[in-house]
Order: C-alpha cells, then sequence, then structure tokens
C-alpha cells in the first residue's frame, strides 16, 4: 500500500470537493485539517479486501467534517458572546440625549420582563443560552424578545 504522503496528494482535491458540497465558507483550513484526520484514519482501518479505498475514504472525510460542523454549532448555541452596552446599540449618541431622569422615566416603561432580561444582557453580561435557561425558552426566544426590547427603546427615544 501507498505511504500517507501519497495518499494524501492523491485525495487531496476530495478534501476541497467535500468542503464545497457542505457550503463550508469559513474555517477552511480547520475542516481540511479535519478532513486530513479523517483520512489518515481511514487509511490506517482500510481493509483491501473489503473494497475500493475510495468510496471508504469520501465515507470518513465527509462524516468528519459533518461531525465538525455539529461540534461548532453546538459550541455556538452555548456560548454566545456577551452584548454591548445597551445605549450604544439602541443609539449611538443616545447618552448625550437621556440624562438620569429620562432613563429612569425610560426603564420604567419596561415590563418586568423587559427590564429583567436588559439587565441579564447588560448589566450583568450573561450570554443568550443563560438568559434562554433563565427564561425557559430557546436562544431564538431571547434573540427575538432582545429585539423587540431594543426597538421599544428606539421608539421612545425618537
Amino acid at each position: 500500500m501507498k505511504t500517507f504522503e501519497e495518499v494524501l496528494d492523491q485525495y487531496g482535491p476530495m478534501l476541497s470537493a467535500v468542503i464545497r458540497k457542505l457550503h463550508i465558507y469559513r474555517d477552511f483550513e480547520h475542516f481540511r485539517q479535519a478532513g486530513r484526520v479523517a483520512l489518515w484514519q481511514a487509511w490506517q482501518r482500510f481493509d483491501e479486501s473489503k473494497g475500493d479505498f475510495t468510496p471508504y475514504a469520501y465515507r470518513s472525510i465527509y462524516g468528519a467534517m459533518l461531525d465538525e460542523m455539529k461540534r461548532e454549532t453546538r459550541f455556538s448555541d452555548v456560548h454566545m458572546p456577551a452584548e454591548d452596552d445597551l445605549l450604544e446599540i439602541v443609539a449611538p449618541d443616545a447618552s448625550s440625549k437621556i440624562e438620569s431622569e429620562g432613563l429612569e422615566e425610560l426603564l420604567s416603561s419596561l415590563t418586568v420582563e423587559e427590564r429583567e432580561l436588559m439587565i441579564l444582557l447588560y448589566s450583568d453580561r450573561v450570554s443568550q443560552a443563560v438568559c434562554a435557561e433563565h427564561f425557559g425558552i430557546s436562544v431564538a426566544g431571547v434573540k427575538k424578545r432582545r429585539e423587540r426590547l431594543l426597538e421599544k427603546l428606539r421608539k421612545q427615544l425618537i
């Protein structure tokens, strides 16, 4: 059987083809490396008496890249970055428009749940995933509530 370097040279274009097929548009080298590892593992485990290596290599590479995509999705669902300061998001020059009395009035117009969400996201700086757990909803639900809250605050500032 060939050395792994020869196998890697021969099946290198397959790595790029799988990346294109899976519509991977960022972190190419990360996925290419996952594919190389899968190719090496396939090369190590392959039994020539069971058939051709090419389909086995393809399935191994494809599966490894899918697993890596799932791993990244799971990670990004749990580890959301903390939000920026609220006033910068609502209106970049809002700090010059709002005095402390105006801010208290603005915040008093929010519901208890909206205030709680605001405190969690902007004061405590917890992730959206933690907020979702706290409110018993999905991360998408937190994102939607956050957008509605910011829109409400924007309208009151105008």
